[in-house]
């Protein structure tokens, strides 16, 4: 009887030795972390024009298909996009973009008020817009972060739909990255963004400056 049990005991020491040692492997391999990344940039500077007496509601803007995604995206030959496992935007773009439009026409001062998406006070303008492009492109020389912003501008109290848009526009920026690396892309779309965002606000004064 005794040999049988130390057989018995060599057994389990013999089927455990493996899940042990998995064990110690992967406790001294650390699981890889998903690393989040979003847009930063201060809002542009706009003092020296007067403000005007309108209301403007920014929408939620919406995402082009391909690019409607918290993955990072990026083409690195035609025709192809393929996406990072281990780095994301925080929030997707669509919220990113619309969230930093809206902090920067509101802290340019240049209108009354800006109000918040779905907000309950009424307007007197309001712009709707869409992310066309969100992606890293890559080749051998350089990386690049290519945005392509659409916005359309209406006034609400036109009944006529063909009176109410009063403009339209799409902007798109290439911004070198300075490494290849996504931090280098999320700072090269931070620029990108920041110079739209200028654009548009300017774009957006000179269109109702006059009404």
């Amino acid at each position: 009887m005794k040999w049988f049990n130390k057989i018995y005991l060599l057994f389990l020491i013999f089927i455990s030795l493996p899940i042990l040692f998995g064990a110690c492997v992967s406790l001294k391999q650390p699981v890889n972390k998903i690393e989040y990344y979003t847009l930063e940039y201060p809002p542009p500077q706009m003092k020296t024009l007067s403000p005007l007496p309108h209301v403007i509601r920014m929408d939620r803007f919406t995402v082009a298909p391909p690019y409607n995604t918290s993955q990072i995206i990026y083409r690195d030959r035609s025709f192809k996009r393929d996406t990072y496992v281990y780095y994301r935007w925080q929030p997707n773009p669509g919220a990113i973009v619309t969230t930093l439009l809206n902090r920067d026409i509101k802290n340019s001062g240049l209108f009354k008020a800006v109000l918040e998406p779905g907000s309950r006070f009424s307007s007197s303008h309001m712009i709707e817009g869409t992310v066309d492009e969100f992606f890293e492109w890559d080749t051998q020389n350089e990386w690049k972060a290519i945005l392509t912003v659409s916005i359309i501008l209406t006034e609400k109290n036109k009944n006529d739909i063909k009176n109410r848009i009063l403009y339209q526009k799409t902007y798109r920026k290439a911004e070198v990255c300075q490494q290849k690396k996504p931090r280098a892309v999320a700072e090269a779309m931070s620029q990108a963004l920041s110079k739209i965002s200028e654009e548009m606000i300017k774009d957006v004064y000179d269109c109702l400056k006059d009404r």
